[in-house]
Order: C-alpha cells, then sequence, then structure tokens
C-alpha cells in the first residue's frame, strides 16, 4: 500500500501537483470516451446518410432533390441507430422457464423492461415514418398489419398510420393531372371538390363530374413525390434493415424491404389498378350470387385513375350497417366468399383487404340477383399476386390438414409450403390459433379457441421472434402476402362481430373454417382431376373407364365431405337464430 512506501510518499510531498495532475487524467480520459461515442453516434448516422445521399447525387441532378433526399435519410438513419442501441443496451433477456433462480416477480420485472423497449422504439420509428411520408407511411401500415410476427406494442403503436396521412394541396392535385392528361382541372371536371373523401400513403381520392359526360366520378391522384423519392426510399429501406441485421444476426426482416422493392413499382403505376379491377370483374361476371361490385375505371395514367363514384361505407361501420339494417354476418360471409374464390379458384388475389378497401353500399334486395341489401364494393386494386395451380393446391392441401388436425400431413405439407420444419409455428401463424386447439381438432369444434397471440407466446419461449422470423425469411414472396390477406380478412370479421353474443362469435369463427374447408376441397378436387387427365398417356377402352372411374370417385369424394359441411353450417346458422331469439326474451 501507498503509506507502507516511504519513498513513494516522499515523493507524492516533492510533486503536490501529480494527485491533481491524476484527478484531471481521469475526468479528460472519462470525458473523452463519452466524447468518443457521442462522435462514434454521430459518425455513424452521417455515414449512412451520405452514402445513401451519394446514391442520389449520382442519379439525380436536382439540387433541391439531393437536400431532401438527404434530409429523409438523415431521419431513418437516425432512428435506425438509436432503435438499434437502445435494443442493445437495455433489452433484456428472458431466463429460461427451468431457471430457478430468477423469481416471479423477477420475471415480471424483465417483461415489463421488454415491454418498455418495445413501446418506446415503436413510437421513434412512427414518428420518423411521419416525418418523411409517402413510401414510408405503407412501411408503417405493413408493420400495423403483422400481428402473427411482431410484439403488439409496435402493431399497436404503427395502427394510426392507417388513417393518419397528410393530403396534397389542390395546385400540387392540379399539377399532377396536367402532367399527364395535358388538362387542368376545370378543363376536365366541372364539379370538382378541393376536400378529398380520402387519402392514403401514396394517393388521394375527390369526388368530381366529368365535364363532357356528366358523370360523378372518384379521381385517384398520387401524391406529387412519392414517385420521385420512391427509389431512394426503399433503398434507405433496404439498407436499415441490413444494418441492423448486421448487430442482431436473428434479425431477419430483409424479406420486407424486397416485398415492397417488388410490389412498389407496381402500385404507383394505376394503369395495373385499372387493368387489375376489370380482370376481377370478369373473373366473377359468373357469379350473380355474390354481392360484389368493382366500380367501372372510365380512364387512367400512371399518376390518376377516374373511375365510378361509389357511395357506400367502411364495412366495418357497424353503426351504419344497423342504420340500413345490413346484418354483419353476411357481410362477413360474402367477404370471405369473395377472397376464398380468388385464393382457390381464381388464383388471382387482393392482398390489402383493410377495411378501408371494404366498402358496403346498400341496396333494395329486390332488384339485385344475388338477394341482398347490400353491395360489398372492392377498392384499391393495386396489389394483387397471381398464385399458381400447384400453390393453390399444395395451400388447399395445408388448411384440409389443419381443419382434420392431421399432424403428419401438417408436418408433410408445411414443409412442401415454408420450407422448414417449424410446422407448430407455420400453423399458428396461418391460423391465428394455438398449435393446442389445432392438434386437439377444434378449428372444427364447437369449443372456444385459443387465439394465438405473440405476445403471450414470447412470456412461454423467449425465442419465438428468431423462430417466426426464420420462417417467414424461408417461405416464398407470394406466400407472405397471403398470409398478409389472412391475416387482415380476421381483423375485419373481428371487427363485424365485436357487439355480438361470444357464442354468435365463436359461431362466426367456425363458419369461417367452413367456407375455407369448402374452398380447399374444390381446389383439391380440380387439382386431382387435372391428375388422372394427365396420368392416362393411351386412349384405350380399359384407360378411359379408368379414367372416368377415378373422376366419378373424386367427385363423389367431394360431395360427400361439402355435403357434411353445408349440413354442419346450417346447423351453426339455426343455433345463432336461436341465441339471438333467447337474447330479445331475455331483454
Amino acid at each position: 500500500m501507498l503509506f507502507a512506501r516511504p519513498w513513494a510518499k516522499a515523493t507524492y510531498r516533492r510533486i503536490p501537483a501529480l494527485q491533481q495532475l491524476r484527478s484531471l487524467t481521469s475526468s479528460t480520459a472519462t470525458s473523452s470516451t463519452w466524447q468518443f461515442r457521442r462522435w462514434r453516434r454521430t459518425a455513424a448516422i452521417a455515414t449512412a446518410s451520405l452514402g445513401i445521399g451519394g446514391y442520389v447525387v449520382y442519379n439525380h441532378d436536382t439540387a433541391y432533390l439531393v437536400a431532401a433526399s438527404m434530409y429523409r435519410c438523415s431521419v431513418a438513419a437516425r432512428v435506425t441507430w438509436q432503435v438499434t442501441w437502445d435494443y442493445y443496451r437495455h433489452f433484456p433477456d428472458m431466463p429460461a422457464d427451468d431457471d430457478a433462480s430468477c423469481s416471479a416477480e423477477e420475471r415480471l420485472r424483465i417483461q415489463a423492461d421488454r415491454s418498455a423497449v418495445h413501446l418506446r422504439s415503436a413510437e421513434r420509428v412512427r414518428t420518423a415514418l411521419m416525418k418523411n411520408g409517402g413510401v414510408y407511411i405503407k412501411l408503417g401500415q405493413h408493420i400495423s398489419a403483422m400481428q402473427y410476427v411482431l410484439p403488439a406494442e409496435w402493431c399497436a403503436t404503427m395502427q394510426p398510420l392507417q388513417d393518419q396521412n397528410t393530403a396534397s394541396s389542390l395546385d400540387d392535385v392540379d399539377r399532377v393531372i396536367f402532367s399527364d392528361f395535358g388538362q387542368h382541372i376545370g378543363d376536365m371536371f366541372s364539379v370538382f371538390d378541393a376536400h378529398p373523401i380520402g387519402v392514403a400513403s401514396l394517393a388521394q381520392v375527390h369526388r368530381a363530374v366529368l365535364r363532357e359526360t356528366g358523370e360523378e366520378v372518384a379521381v385517384k391522384v398520387q401524391h406529387p413525390m412519392v414517385r420521385t423519392y420512391s427509389d431512394i426510399d426503399i433503398a434507405t429501406v433496404s439498407v436499415m434493415f441490413e444494418f441492423i441485421h448486421s448487430v442482431f444476426p436473428d434479425f431477419k426482416f430483409m424479406w420486407l424491404s424486397a416485398e415492397m422493392k417488388s410490389s412498389l413499382p407496381l402500385e404507383l403505376d394505376f394503369r395495373n389498378d385499372k387493368s387489375n379491377a376489370e380482370r376481377v370483374e370478369w373473373n366473377f361476371a359468373g357469379h350473380a350470387d355474390i354481392p360484389l361490385a368493382v366500380p367501372k375505371m372510365v380512364r387512367a395514367s400512371e399518376r390518376v385513375l377516374i373511375m365510378e363514384y361509389v357511395d357506400g361505407r367502411r364495412c366495418d361501420d357497424l353503426e351504419y350497417l344497423r342504420q340500413y339494417s345490413i346484418d354483419p354476418a353476411q357481410v362477413s360471409r360474402e367477404i370471405g366468399r369473395v377472397f376464398a374464390e380468388m385464393t382457390y379458384v381464381h388464383g388471382f388475389l387482393h392482398c390489402d383487404p383493410h377495411p378501408g378497401n371494404l366498402f358496403v353500399r346498400p341496396r333494395d334486395a329486390r332488384q339485385t340477383t344475388h338477394g341482398y341489401n347490400f353491395d360489398l364494393v372492392l377498392l384499391d386494386h393495386g396489389l394483387y399476386r397471381h398464385l399458381s395451380p400447384r400453390f393453390r393446391y399444395e395451400y388447399a392441401e395445408m388448411w384440409h390438414a389443419l381443419m382434420k388436425g392431421d399432424t403428419e400431413m401438417i408436418k408433410h405439407w408445411s414443409r412442401q409450403l415454408s420450407g422448414t420444419d417449424l410446422y407448430i409455428l407455420f400453423s399458428t401463424i396461418l391460423t391465428g390459433q394455438n398449435w393446442s386447439a389445432i392438434e386437439a381438432k377444434s378449428l372444427s369444434a364447437s369449443t372456444a379457441p385459443a387465439h394465438f397471440s405473440v405476445g403471450s407466446m414470447m412470456k412461454q419461449q423467449p425465442d419465438i421472434l428468431r423462430q417466426i422470423t426464420n420462417v417467414l425469411a424461408s417461405v416464398p414472396p407470394v406466400l407472405l402476402l397471403v398470409l398478409k390477406t389472412n391475416d387482415l380478412l380476421r381483423m375485419v370479421d373481428q371487427k363485424l362481430f365485436a357487439d355480438q353474443p361470444p357464442a354468435v362469435q365463436q359461431h362466426a369463427q367456425l363458419r369461417t373454417w367452413m367456407r375455407i374447408s369448402h374452398y380447399c376441397l374444390i381446389a383439391i378436387r380440380n387439382a386431382r382431376a387435372q391428375d388422372i387427365h394427365h396420368s392416362v398417356s393411351r386412349a384405350g377402352f380399359l384407360q378411359t373407364a379408368s379414367r372416368i372411374g377415378r373422376l366419378a370417385m373424386n367427385w363423389l369424394s367431394f360431395v360427400f365431405h361439402d355435403t357434411a359441411l353445408t349440413l354442419y353450417t346450417a346447423l351453426l346458422t339455426v343455433e345463432d337464430a336461436f341465441i339471438r331469439w333467447r337474447i330479445r326474451l331475455s331483454l
């Protein structure tokens, strides 16, 4: 020790300033370390901003565009660094279930800390997305619809982005219309409502009247700067995800930026809206029993779409449905039928069925071919996916196995579709139910379902997010959009039955399973019939007789199973009527 060494003590007396020097050196070192960390963070943000900004400088020569792009990149780079650092420093690991050293109170504290980091990071990201707007809002909307992947804090925080979009000015709208059609608003329209009836992340819609024909139309106009920034925004999102992945190797959400990169150019060209809408109308032309209405497309350019104006409200507006005596159960059933037809029969799927794109229009049932007192109006036809016959068959077989609770077949078809052996997790993502309900064959039974929740599963299995990202990183891109579509349709169903008794809600879920089973049987029947036709190479008498016999057995098998589904669905309908009657008597 120092006092045991006289020479050291003497030295200290001869140089009294040494202690102050050492203290100053220690303080300077601490300050330098803090300054170094601060400058390191600033350098990381600046490097990301300049690197992405260099891309813009290389590809564009407009000073304003360069400056604006640099700002947008800096906003994205800053929030990426903040979120990454927050998770790195403050996100605690969850102890294993068999860790006896961790008390229940400690586990609750850890869960609260993890939830706080989720919420804090999600709020930072939402603020950054709203600052940049455009494609970034679209990214936030994707995140809000990923309940099967992300913690509830992230999805709930991003939910307001479905409605919080900034409208472009009327002057900007006029410039876009003139640029695409060579006419100003006053030249094309005798009436043009200056206030948009809807504002989305990529475009806004105005009510107007065509000057030439006097027809009332809806005019969808793209925000003027969305296309300008789209390339750099997608590049920025890709860099963000790659950076996070470099820090957290288990973060495998690069597929989200890849999906946006492939989908966004199609959504930004409104001529695709027109062609997709016309194809859907043709696909359902022979289904007079389905109350589907697709607005007539009048004229389209890359950034402007003029279509028939449809008066109606969102399908989840229960007060509006009650006002016109429209049964939410019928609305739910017909939405399910429309998307099941698209998925299993047509192979041409609308992949953005949130309530803002599904309107209900009141009708007089006596004047319709379908017999309902409403039309289901399908809007926003920018995002579609083609489903190959092979995919539809495998997808139908997977659902069929899930309905039967056949574990071996679930394993087989899950591996075919997802390319992984995580069949339990894939099944829960696909159905929105816990594995125990699937394994107990209760998807098609009358027991109350246990809904799948990422948050609840994280409490039981802290590694669940890594497993989910592994599944989603392995599945084909088309399946990702099908999963998103399924999740959005489940959300619509939950809102439509929000004010119904629990038993009616349960029966609604069961009818959904029955409807899916019906269309799965159709897809399987059609695929097997095609296989039978192609399996016989010669046209002899015995071969023809064998083929006819196999086709007949395939058809009879379908009729047998489908009749059982129809009878069970009818029984559920009778039970629902009895439940409602009993509730009315008790009031």
